[in-house]
C-alpha cells in the first residue's frame, strides 16, 4: 500500500523546528558578532564580521575562574552523593528494620521542602560553622538537597535486582558487603549514572546557595558570573551570550553521553 504524505504533521514539525532553532540561532550568532553590530542590525541579522572577542572578553573578565569554581563544586557534590547514596539505598532495599524505613521516610520528606524555605537557617548554620564565602559552604547544602531524589532513584533501581541473585550469593557464603560490591553496584549502573547526572546538573546550575552563601569574586560560580556583563550603562548581550554558551557546554556534553542512562534510571524509580 502506498502511504500518503502527512502534510499537517510536517507543517507542525516545521513550526516546532523554527521555534526551537530560532533561539539557538540568535544565541550562537550573537556570540561571534561585535556589540555595535548586534545593536545596529538586530538579533536576527547575520554577522558583519566573524569575531571571537566575546569569548576572549569572557575569560578576561574572570569567567575562567568561575568555571573552575563551578567544576570543583560539581565534582565535590557528585562525590558526596556517590559516596553516601549507594550504601543508603542498599540498606533501604535489603533491611527490614523500622529504623531504616523511618530514615527512608525522612529522606522522602526532604522532597517536599524547597531550598527557599530553609535558606535563612542554612545561612545561619553556614556562618556559624565558619564556611561563609567558602566553596565548601556551597557544596554541603547542595549535596544535602540532592540526597532525597538520589536515594529514591537508586533504591528503585536496586529493587529491580531479582531476589534469586541475593539468595544464590548468600548460599555461596557471600557477606552483605560482598553482595553490595559484586552484585548490587554492577547491576545498578543505570541508577548510578542517573544520580551522577542529576547531582551534577543541580550543582552546575545552582543559583540560590551561591547567591546567599558566597560574596567574593574568588568563590563566585558561573550562575553569578553572568551578572558581570550587566552594567549601569546597559547589558553586553553578545558577551553575555558567549558566557552562557561556555557555561552550558559541559552540561550539554554530559547529557549527550549519559542521556540514555538518565532516562532509564528515571523510568525505574518506582521499581517493577
Amino acid at each position: 500500500m502506498r502511504r500518503r504524505p502527512n502534510y499537517p504533521a510536517g507543517a507542525v514539525s516545521l513550526i516546532w523546528l523554527v521555534l526551537v532553532g530560532l533561539p539557538l540561532y540568535v544565541m550562537l550568532t550573537a556570540t561571534v558578532r561585535s556589540r555595535s553590530d548586534y545593536a545596529r542590525n538586530g538579533p536576527l541579522a547575520l554577522p558583519e564580521a566573524f569575531t571571537l572577542d566575546n569569548y576572549r572578553g569572557a575569560f578576561d573578565s574572570g569567567f575562567g575562574q568561575y568555571l573552575l569554581n563551578t567544576l570543583l563544586v560539581t565534582v565535590a557534590v557528585v562525590g558526596l552523593v556517590v559516596l553516601l547514596v549507594p550504601p543508603l539505598a542498599y540498606a533501604i532495599v535489603r533491611s527490614r528494620s523500622r529504623i531504616t524505613s523511618g530514615v527512608f521516610r525522612l529522606f522522602l520528606l526532604g522532597l517536599a521542602i524547597p531550598a527557599q524555605a530553609v535558606i535563612i537557617p542554612m545561612f545561619y548554620l553556614i556562618s556559624q560553622a565558619g564556611l561563609y564565602d567558602n566553596l565548601i559552604g556551597v557544596v554541603l547544602p547542595t549535596a544535602a538537597f540532592c540526597l532525597p531524589v538520589s536515594a529514591l532513584v537508586l533504591s528503585g533501581a536496586m529493587r529491580d535486582i531479582p531476589p534469586e541473585l541475593y539468595e544464590a550469593m548468600a548460599m555461596d557464603g557471600a557477606s552483605p558487603r560482598r553482595m553490595f560490591f559484586r552484585l548490587v553496584l554492577p547491576l545498578s549502573k543505570g541508577g548510578l549514572s542517573t544520580i551522577v547526572v542529576f547531582s551534577a546538573l543541580q550543582a552546575w546550575n545552582g543559583f540560590l546557595f551561591p547567591l546567599v552563601l558566597t560574596q567574593s569574586d574568588s568563590t563566585k560560580l558561573i550562575t553569578l558570573g553572568l551578572y558581570d556583563f550587566q552594567t549601569e550603562h546597559g547589558i553586553n548581550i553578545p558577551g553575555l551570550l558567549a558566557a552562557v554558551v561556555l557555561s552550558m557546554m559541559p552540561v550539554l556534553l554530559v547529557y549527550l553521553f549519559a542521556r540514555r542512562a538518565l532516562v532509564q534510571g528515571l523510568m525505574g524509580v518506582g521499581g517493577k
